[in-house]
């Protein structure tokens, strides 16, 4: 069952834009005329956004996505974005806020802007059989890795450890090939990696690897909406301080990650 949290930092943002239009970016004002907030979320990237029994897109951003509609007062429209077009639409308009796993990098700041602080941070490591036998990042070298267009750690993987990057569009497709011994092992975040080992499809996997690169997730919303980036950065605070990622990571099995907790220590008394 989705829970909802309002906080008292999203009340005090919206309290400082006004009210509905009176916001100086035009997202704001969009969003409340239309009555409807778009949201750019994954849908196969379990447990933060994925797909349920019923086809709806559910997990953690997800429901944070539901809290900032239910703040705006507006319903909300999840659009599923993959790591190679949720920049894309951002910038052109199809959606107006982009939760999505998405790694905070400076080179991603020219292109949309993502709000400070960050909700939630992960690192690069391997999904791989356990019969492959990996022990280092140098063992890679040569060998067949599965990845996802868009993401940061292909070049990496490729010109520090020597592999040889076959990329997807979707987890789905990378999982499959993986799974059909088309890749040693599918590079991608740590986070995801072990929600997938929590299920009993992947009991003969691993992830076997030191997690190297810990890097934050940043939400976003298109370069020039500053007032809504102001918005979202106190609804960021809020859900540090009130402990509500800590929350969703308990709601979907996720061990509680250093950085949720040491979020949530900072903001809790306002940090």
């Amino acid at each position: 069952m989705r829970v909802t949290v309002a906080t008292a930092a999203i009340a005090l943002a919206a309290a400082t834009l006004g009210p509905a239009g009176a916001a100086s970016a035009d997202v704001l004002a969009d969003v409340k005329e239309r009555g409807v907030l778009r949201v750019g979320v994954k849908a196969d990237y379990r447990p933060y956004g994925f797909l349920n029994a019923e086809g709806e897109i559910v997990g953690i951003e997800p429901d944070l996505a539901q809290d900032v509609a239910d703040d705006l007062g507006v319903e909300l429209e999840m659009i599923p974005v993959v790591s190679s077009n949720r920049m894309q639409f951002l910038e052109q308009g199809r959606i107006d806020l982009m939760i999505a796993t998405m790694t905070d990098t400076e080179e991603r700041r020219k292109v949309v802007r993502i709000v400070d602080p960050n909700y939630y941070s992960s690192g690069t490591n391997v999904l791989a059989r356990k019969q492959v036998g990996l022990k280092e990042w140098s063992d890679l070298e040569g060998a067949p890795v599965c990845g996802i267009q868009g993401a940061f750690y292909n070049r990496k993987t490729e010109e520090e450890f020597g592999a040889e990057i076959v990329a997807f569009t979707g987890t789905a497709e990378a999982l499959t090939a993986l799974e059909q011994n088309r890749c040693v092992a599918f590079v991608y975040d740590d986070a995801f990696i072990v929600s997938r080992l929590g299920e009993a499809a992947y009991a003969d996997f691993e992830m076997p690897l030191d997690t190297i690169d810990d890097a934050p997730w940043g939400l976003a919303v298109a370069l020039g909406e500053d007032a809504f980036a102001d918005y979202m950065s106190e609804a960021i605070k809020g859900w540090h301080g009130s402990g509500r990622i800590l929350a969703l990571e308990d709601e979907y099995g996720v061990p509680h990650t250093p950085f949720s907790v040491k979020m949530h220590e900072t903001y809790r008394t306002g940090g």
